[in-house]
């Protein structure tokens, strides 16, 4: 039997860390604006404080951000993460007047969201289960040299919103829940933020 039309063919599976991507509509490159990424920044900051998701993994790019993370219910915090930020950002766009944005934002949202004037995330997150250590370094190699693809930096180190600094025994601007892949049992340990979480 057929995929419906329209379905999303990712599934959370249980607890286990997913990596996930977020994309903003249109590919708008909203994240290049210190601003914005801080709304990103505080937010799964928020959310680890209060204990409703585990990062282990994460790279913000200019227009879209790629985490590996797990949480109770995940479809809820990702959910909600993005509700969060979205309402955020328009609020901010809307102060500084960053008409030009909003009217893609009101140009791209979906039909079928009637009760909401714009549309900062695409829909759904692509959640794809990490079941095993290899998928895991696979996916955090990815996450990490995401912007030495796009040709942004020739070392992952040098772009500082990711998680790499903290795979590395370096402060990074958000807590980790870092896994030692050298480890047979993976060995979890917190590494901590940056001081003050400052992005400039």
């Amino acid at each position: 039997m057929g995929q419906p039309k329209g379905r999303n063919r990712y599934h959370v599976l249980g607890t286990q860390p997913h990596f996930l991507t977020c994309t903003v509509v249109n590919w708008m490159p909203l994240f290049g604006k210190v601003e914005f990424a801080e709304i990103i920044f505080n937010s799964l900051n928020f959310l680890q404080r209060q204990q409703r998701l585990k990062l282990y993994g994460y790279v913000i790019m200019e227009n879209h951000l790629h985490l590996i993370a797990s949480a109770a219910s995940l479809s809820k915090e990702v959910g909600d993460f993005k509700s969060f930020t979205a309402r955020c950002i328009i609020d901010l766009l809307k102060k500084n007047n960053f008409s030009y944005i909003l009217n893609q934002f009101e140009f791209y949202k979906l039909k079928h969201k009637t009760k909401q004037e714009y549309q900062v995330w695409q829909e759904g997150f692509h959640p794809q289960a990490i079941l095993d250590e290899e998928i895991f370094k696979q996916k955090l190699d990815y996450i990490h040299n995401n912007p030495v693809k796009r040709g942004y930096i020739d070392d992952p180190a040098h772009w500082r919103y990711s998680s790499y600094r903290n795979y590395m025994g370096q402060p990074g601007l958000l807590e980790v829940e870092l896994i030692d892949l050298g480890e047979t049992e993976p060995h979890r340990r917190h590494c901590q933020p940056e001081s003050g979480n400052e992005l400039r």
